[in-house]
């Protein structure tokens, strides 16, 4: 006994693959269904022959015993002379097997045998003598038949009986006759059905591999215990590009409903870029995209089976966290390397004072350490006057000193409102990357010129940054903002973040970024960040 009372199936069935086993079902269903229909075909074919044989000698029998050639000869002193001709004759015409007039005491006046003539007719009469109409299956002279026996009524007296019947070995012939019909007809459908359960077996055979029931059973529960365990989010695709298989953390990193499955990934409202590499028909391996509000590592790669391309397998990992750590120790690593640029470029200025006290001209020495001071220090107090948080301070501050190394121009305009409420890291996010971006612009320019704009009130915060390098053209301001996009590489290299994590922080400030063109030439990004009640009523 198996669990729950149920009894096992034979280990011998269970270790067959699925699709023998449906094979035998349905071989063994229509075997059935065949079988009984044949049977049941066969019941009713004898059930309906004996019913029309009934049917056919009371129809033949009224037939002769109205005939006004009956009552004439019975009229006559020989009703034989003239019965007996004419009553075979009517025997041969409607395929009975007898036709036999008799008198009211059962004399015989015809019978398909003469020498049975005179004699007495053998079996019931029933109520015909007194005009009924009577059948019934009877052993008689010519051995069992279904007979029928009616009156012959001259002037509303019963004067003669009629008799007429045909051999239960005639009934059972035109029987063979029509089971053998059925049987052929059984035998086709049996066929038919054999050849369509071994065209499903096969097809079956190919979609499960040859594997058994206990292997199907055994290999999904494996799948899915690993699906939700694995803290990776998995997503299958088909090769349409529909869902077929996610798990739990999939869904839960790019926020997908519950009937996802069946959906193209077009549809999920997921970025181009993420998409595109889904779709992809090469490996990609740790790129980073956006999906929401989180930033995903993502990894994908063509599936194939036995040489067939049947879709692509995406995995996912949440670098948010990481991501925002990694962001400000790049904000770092920048302030470190402005550190060394302008230790450098001190090092160099004190040994030209160095070099010039030494040739003896000290008042040049001064001069040019006092106007090498100035410049520093009308840049720091610049940069200090429009930003007083220090975190974004030193940053615009490390981006001047590597604007200059870069031959670059960085022009620092407005201010910042104090008390924004706007965190420091969200202020670098974007600072960061748009300066960044009109950097690298302006490589190939000329002139070298990125101006930063800060400005705000009560309300908002307005950052503008613009540069003076070729712009962009239409289709790329249309598409500067889709998630993962980029100029700086193909799309699916995980390159595209900046301007994705800057639209990234101004939806959480309810804000906009807007691009358009720069009064320096090329492009320019204008970014609106709004201040929260709290924020804005300090």
């Amino acid at each position: 006994m198996g669990e729950n009372g149920a009894v096992p199936r034979p280990r011998l069935l269970r270790d067959r693959p699925v699709a023998r086993q449906v094979l035998l079902l349905q071989v063994g269903t229509v075997l059935l269904l065949v079988v009984t229909g044949i049977l049941m075909a066969s019941y009713d074919a004898r059930r309906d022959s004996r019913s029309r044989a009934t049917q056919r000698v009371v129809a033949v029998a009224l037939t002769v015993a109205d005939s006004p050639t009956v009552r004439a000869a019975l009229r006559s002193d020989d009703p034989t002379a003239t019965l007996q001709p004419w009553a075979e004759e009517v025997r041969r015409d409607t395929d009975t097997d007898f036709v036999v007039v008799m008198d009211l005491d059962r004399t015989r006046y015809t019978h398909p045998d003469p020498s049975l003539i005179g004699g007495k007719f053998v079996g019931d009469l029933g109520d015909a003598p007194e005009g009924g109409i009577f059948t019934q299956q009877y052993k008689g002279s010519l051995g069992p038949s279904v007979r029928s026996v009616v009156p012959v009524e001259d002037d509303g007296r019963v004067v003669a009986l009629v008799s007429v019947g045909i051999t239960v070995s005639d009934i059972n012939r035109g029987l063979k006759r029509d089971v053998s019909i059925v049987v052929l007809c059984g035998v086709l459908v049996l066929l038919a059905g054999m050849a369509g359960a071994w065209l499903l077996s096969r097809r079956l055979h190919r979609l499960t591999h040859g594997m058994g029931e206990q292997e199907l059973a055994r290999m999904y529960e494996y799948y899915s215990a690993v699906l939700h365990s694995v803290r990776e989010g998995l997503l299958l695709l088909d090769g349409e590009g529909r869902v077929q298989l996610v798990n739990d953390e999939a869904r839960r990193l790019l926020a997908l409903p519950d009937d996802v499955v069946g959906t193209r990934i077009e549809d999920l409202g997921l970025a181009p870029a993420l998409v595109a590499a889904a779709r992809g028909r090469t490996a990609e391996s740790d790129d980073l995209y956006l999906a929401g509000e989180r930033i995903l590592v993502v990894s994908s790669a063509p599936a194939q089976w036995e040489g067939r391309d049947v879709g692509a397998v995406v995995t996912l990992r949440d670098h948010t966290e990481l991501r925002s750590v990694t962001g400000e120790l790049e904000v770092v690593r920048r302030l470190t390397e402005s550190l060394r640029s302008q230790n450098h470029e001190s090092a160099n200025r004190l040994h030209t004072v160095v070099s010039l006290i030494e040739m003896g001209r000290t008042e040049e020495a001064v001069a040019f350490a006092t106007d090498e001071l100035q410049v520093a220090q009308l840049l720091t107090d610049q940069v200090v006057g429009a930003v007083d948080d220090p975190v974004v301070a030193a940053l615009l501050l490390g981006k001047s000193a590597e604007a200059a190394e870069r031959g670059v121009e960085l022009r620092i305009v407005g201010e910042l409102p104090s008390g924004t409420g706007i965190a420091p890291r969200d202020l670098v996010t974007v600072l960061g990357n748009l300066v960044d971006n009109a950097l690298d612009a302006v490589a190939d320019a000329d002139p070298r010129v990125v101006e930063v704009r800060l400005s705000g009130d009560q309300h908002s915060v307005t950052i503008i940054v613009g540069d003076s390098g070729p712009g962009l053209d239409d289709d790329a301001s249309a598409r500067v903002l889709d998630r993962g996009w980029t100029t700086k590489a193909e799309p699916g290299t995980g390159r595209g973040l900046g301007l994705a994590l800057v639209g990234q922080v101004a939806r959480r400030h309810d804000g906009e970024i807007v691009v358009g063109r720069s009064p320096l030439g090329g492009a320019a990004f204008t970014v609106t960040l709004a201040l929260a009640p709290a924020e804005a009523g300090r």
